[in-house]
């Protein structure tokens, strides 16, 4: 408290004014802290050596009414929560901030990719993305820390990914375009040459129409940004402050009906399927019913290691939620194969003095 308290004082007081009633959004606190900071820190802090949060692009002139509007809800959010300890520019210039925040954000998370939080991290953000990146980026506590997963050549331009890279070439540039407003251009992009088994439909049976894909796909697009939206708005709040088993239960129907609808289509293998199995191992792993989720992680890992890139963090996760989950069923030869498994992957790209290494090595010799 007292190290993070120059910070931490924004908060404290108005936390303990609005008790229950303090819920300023991730994006708001984050910003409220770089105000706070570039007030103390007039001069270029130390992870602005390359670049300053002042100096982020923001796309202002491509934002939308929608993306505009909820700026102005969270500039209403900051005057709310944070007027006593915070000094604020005019509204243009917080619309701006709150437009660079957004564009170059992190998304913290833990070793099996639970979100832990958001960070700004500007001589990071420096990099452009590429759906085969070359380099991954960690966290070890506040720090961000960039590695190399394959060899670069001198003078090759260094490349991180901004979005989840499981989805096909057209998915993914949606994405790009929503939150960061450009079309990605490596080779992948270019020649889809994953797209086909990404999008793996049925064998058996006569093959499905054109058309029955195209609106299968459709569906699918759908209730996955149905579920990111309840994720964001109303779910995170059921399952955190109120989880019930009935909500629970129908969360996993649905997961269930989607894929039955659309494993009518397309094969298991398939990244729409992939992502409903994902939501319902999750709901399975809150419910504590680690069978269930045990048989969707084991469903899931194969097409993850073929459609994700080398040493990609969400099948390391993967194989340490499979490890944990086969300790917890008290199949230690599986649980030891999983775990390790996570570990070579972890060791390339958090470096192999990372705690979570450690802890996951204790995990191993506790068993």
């Amino acid at each position: 408290q007292k190290e993070d308290w120059p910070m931490h004082r924004l908060e404290c007081s108005a936390m303990c004014a609005f008790g229950q009633n303090w819920n300023p959004s991730e994006t708001v606190r984050l910003t409220a802290r770089v105000l706070a900071k570039q007030k103390t820190h007039p001069e270029r802090t130390q992870s602005e050596k390359l670049l300053a949060v002042k100096e982020f692009e923001s796309h202002l002139d491509k934002l939308d009414n929608e993306k505009r509007e909820l700026i102005q809800n969270d500039i209403a959010a900051l005057h709310h929560f944070y007027s006593k300890h915070l000094e604020y520019p005019d509204n243009a210039a917080l619309v701006v901030l709150f437009a660079q925040v957004n564009c170059n954000g992190f998304t913290i998370e833990d070793e099996e990719l639970s979100h832990l939080g958001s960070a700004i991290f500007p001589d990071v953000a420096l990099m452009n993305h590429s759906c085969c990146p070359n380099v991954i980026v960690t966290y070890k506590g506040t720090l961000a820390e960039v590695r190399a997963v394959r060899e670069i050549e001198p003078g090759e331009e260094v490349f991180t990914s901004y979005i989840d890279l499981l989805y096909p070439t057209e998915d993914r540039n949606d994405r790009l375009r929503d939150s960061y407003f450009f079309n990605c251009d490596c080779r992948e992009c270019i020649t889809k040459e994953k797209d086909k088994e990404k999008l793996e439909i049925c064998k058996l049976g006569d093959r499905p129409s054109a058309e029955t894909v195209r609106d299968m796909i459709k569906y699918a697009r759908n209730v996955i940004e149905e579920f990111r939206r309840a994720k964001h708005y109303k779910y995170i709040l059921c399952l955190t402050l109120a989880p019930g088993i009935a909500g629970l239960l129908e969360l996993l129907e649905i997961c269930e009906l989607s894929l039955d609808k659309m494993g009518a289509v397309f094969e298991d293998s398939n990244v729409y399927m992939l992502h409903m199995m994902y939501q319902a191992m999750g709901v399975c792993l809150y419910m504590q019913d680690w069978e269930g989720a045990l048989r969707y992680g084991q469903k899931i890992i194969r097409p993850y290691s073929k459609h994700y890139p080398s040493y990609s963090l969400n099948v390391a996760s993967m194989w340490l939620k499979l490890g944990r989950l086969y300790m917890a069923l008290e199949n230690r030869a599986a649980g030891v194969k999983a775990l390790k498994r996570a570990i070579a992957i972890m060791e390339v790209a958090h470096g192999k003095d990372h705690p979570y290494i450690s802890e996951i090595k204790k995990e191993l010799e506790d068993h």
